[in-house]
């Protein structure tokens, strides 16, 4: 792969992740509206005690979610100071990282994803792997998990 293709590769790869991103930030949003009229619509009855209940956890499902959205939109604003322009020689932040059965982005946490038809790790650079592979370089083993990994290639 050219300097150009793996520069071109990290910003997809880059892209992905947004996209992940911000179709979980609109999923949040919806699932607090949905939550907040829940609450509302939950109509006063003759058993209030049931009544003040409903409605409890109508609001606690909307924190749940607010918060939820809150750590989407941190991971978003983390992603975009991700430098994806630069071919490393050493795992960093905005690396890809490929071992013998997995490969990795050091950039978003959104986790195993398929990404035209290649399975790849997207970490978090403050993720437990992300923080033991970094500084590593090509050549280079690391063990998590009880399972041992060489890195074939970093850029």
């Amino acid at each position: 792969m050219t300097r150009e293709e793996k520069l071109a590769f990290k910003h997809s790869l880059k892209q992905f992740c947004q996209a992940v991103i911000e179709q979980r930030i609109q999923n949040g949003k919806a699932l607090i509206d949905s939550a907040q009229q829940a609450a509302n619509n939950e109509e006063k009855s003759s058993a209030g005690d049931k009544y003040e209940t409903a409605r409890a956890m109508g609001h606690l499902d909307k924190d749940m979610h607010t918060r939820q959205l809150m750590e989407n939109v941190k991971e978003l604003a983390n992603l975009q100071q991700v430098n994806a322009t630069q071919v490393y020689a050493g795992v960093t932040t905005g690396a890809y990282i490929q071992c013998s059965t997995t490969s990795f982005f050091i950039a978003a946490g959104i986790g195993r994803q398929v990404y035209n038809g290649q399975t790849i790790v997207f970490l978090s650079p403050g993720a437990p792997l992300a923080k033991l592979m970094m500084g590593k370089q090509a050549g280079d083993s690391f063990v998590f998990g009880g399972s041992s990994a060489v890195i074939e290639d970093v850029f």
